[in-house]
């Protein structure tokens, strides 16, 4: 229950009226997931309160010889998790990683290559709305129209001609497995440092299905949520030689006091991705979302390459007439969650877009199986068939009421 504290406060009422939309949601957003209740209790403790600027046994504050213990221990569980010779876990986000593996390795107008945004790849990887983009000269891939895969040879041409300096590879909405291999090769005929964002297949590489970043990778970059199952936040790997760099990109070039309680958190879910369970959990994340995939093609939807590889799809939904905005707000009235989304070669504005991206790393983590997931499929479809019928979309909505009763979010107790 909410502390009593909190009870004449607006944000207690706010705080219940999320947990109740959560529990009564069915959350396919590909970049969310459910913390734990350990990760959850880290997060909301007492480090909240403690001050720590700077690294473990090298602090600015007195009083930190506990917070120290937690870092080396979220320090010691990403090493371990993901075989690396070193880890920074102070970023408070995926893109403060990015951030702060640009800022260690480039300086301002240097030329990189990164996935264009409305191809698959994220803001930082050189949108122009973001600090990447208005940094550093940015030279975009993307994809192959007709096989809607990345295209090893004409990211390589590319590299041949332009000569970055950096090299990022991974994506926010590519269904694919990434060959990182194939962009060391690349990158090394150029010379150039090869950047690797695992954000969104960190829990896939974790438990090694998906192919490691290293030994390929200069620098590994990650949000600690999605399909790690942690706290928001964010952390870096990276070889031996350039740990100085990336330690002083962080702090003090980037950020001040470090978040302990985030920090704690880390540790934890990085902890938990260790242990045997977790390993069951991300195979199923896999099942559920080809299951996912092969339903919504059986009832005629077109995938963006064909299907998926990883714990996402990305529909396109050209042929429907239907917006991805549309379909997002129809399924939304309804209780699913999905988000609107780009596809390769859209002649829409991001804000409309032509697709959906949906995701499996939640409704798994709630104990949704294979047969929820061809229900879920015939749920969406049903809502897709008229958006604007209230009938249609009040039925499915009790159908979903329905599955969030047989399976509760986890970590919820208000």
């Amino acid at each position: 229950m909410i502390r009593k504290e909190l009870q004449e406060i607006n944000v207690n009422q706010i705080l219940e009226l999320e947990a109740k939309r959560q529990k009564e949601t069915i959350n396919l957003i590909a970049a969310e997931n459910y913390a734990s209740r350990a990760v959850l209790q880290a997060q909301g403790s007492i480090l909240t309160n403690k001050y720590a600027e700077g690294y473990p046994e090298h602090r600015y504050y007195a009083g930190c010889s506990f917070i120290d213990e937690i870092e080396k221990l979220a320090i010691k569980g990403a090493k371990k998790l993901f075989n690396a010779e070193h880890a920074n876990v102070q970023p408070h986000s995926g893109s403060q990683a990015n951030m702060a593996a640009y800022f260690a390795l480039l300086e301002p107008g240097d030329k990189v290559m990164g996935m264009t945004l409305s191809h698959g790849g994220h803001l930082t990887h050189g949108a122009p709305a973001n600090f990447s983009g208005k940094w550093y000269k940015f030279i975009s891939y993307g994809i192959n129209r007709e096989t809607e895969r990345l295209d090893y040879d004409e990211i390589e041409k590319l590299a041949l001609e332009h000569r970055p300096k950096l090299i990022m590879a991974g994506a926010s909405s590519y269904p694919r497995i990434i060959d990182f291999e194939q962009f060391r090769h690349i990158a090394d005929k150029v010379d150039a440092r090869l950047v690797i964002d695992i954000a969104h297949i960190a829990g896939l590489v974790a438990v090694n299905l998906h192919p490691s970043p290293f030994p390929f990778a200069d620098v590994v970059t990650s949000s600690t949520h999605k399909t790690l199952r942690g706290p928001r936040s964010g952390f870096v790997l990276c070889k031996s030689e350039l740990a100085p760099k990336i330690d002083s990109a962080v702090f003090p070039m980037m950020q001040g006091g470090p978040l302990m309680h985030a920090i704690a958190a880390k540790a934890v879910a990085f902890f938990e991705a260790m242990q045997p369970d977790f390993a069951s959990y991300q195979k199923a994340v896999l099942e559920n979302a080809a299951v996912l995939a092969q339903e919504l093609q059986k009832s005629g939807f077109r995938l963006v390459s064909g299907g998926t590889d990883n714990h996402l799809v990305l529909v396109d939904l050209t042929e429907t007439g239907i917006t991805g905005k549309t379909a997002q707000e129809a399924l939304e009235a309804a209780g699913i969650l999905v988000n609107r989304n780009a596809i390769p070669f859209d002649s829409k504005p991001p804000q409309i877009a032509s697709g959906i991206r949906l995701g499996t790393p939640a409704v798994t983590t709630r104990g949704f199986g294979v047969g929820e997931m061809r229900r879920l499929v015939s749920m969406i479809s049903e809502v897709l068939s008229a958006p604007d019928s209230r009938e249609i979309g009040q039925r499915v909505k009790e159908q979903t009421l329905s599955m969030c009763q047989q399976f509760p979010v986890p970590g919820i107790d208000y």
